[in-house]
């Protein structure tokens, strides 16, 4: 799984697998370990919720997603999910979750667990 952040923006990229292992089990996390510090960022589904939540606590970048949603998202065609999340205190955070698919361009990163491109 991936994480790019920037400014009030979270995007989550997940390959087969992990789409896979999340539809199954309902949770998914990644971790980078520093010097002094481990980062680590994971997906949780959720009854009680009808789109994306987010939260950060005690070093862990937490995506909440709808239960409903989780259970079929493996087999079916749909490429991600996106909302807008108000804070506490009226901060908009936009979160995306999709799959991960091959790049068209050159990349050294192994993608051989990515989506083929629709537009390959």
């Amino acid at each position: 799984m991936k994480i790019r952040i920037k400014g009030n923006t979270i995007r989550y990229r997940l390959t087969k697998s992990e789409v896979e292992k999340f539809c199954e089990t309902g949770y998914f996390k990644e971790q980078t370990e520093f010097e002094t510090t481990l980062f680590s960022y994971e997906l949780k589904a959720r009854k009680e919720i009808d789109k994306l939540e987010a939260d950060f606590d005690n070093n862990t970048v937490t995506v909440y997603f709808p239960e409903a949603d989780s259970i079929e998202w493996a087999t079916n065609n749909i490429v991600g999910f996106n909302s807008i999340y108000k804070t506490k205190t009226g901060k908009e955070l936009s979160i995306l979750i999709e799959k991960d698919f091959v790049c068209m361009d050159e990349t050294v990163e192994d993608q051989t667990d990515n989506y083929p491109n629709p537009k390959a």
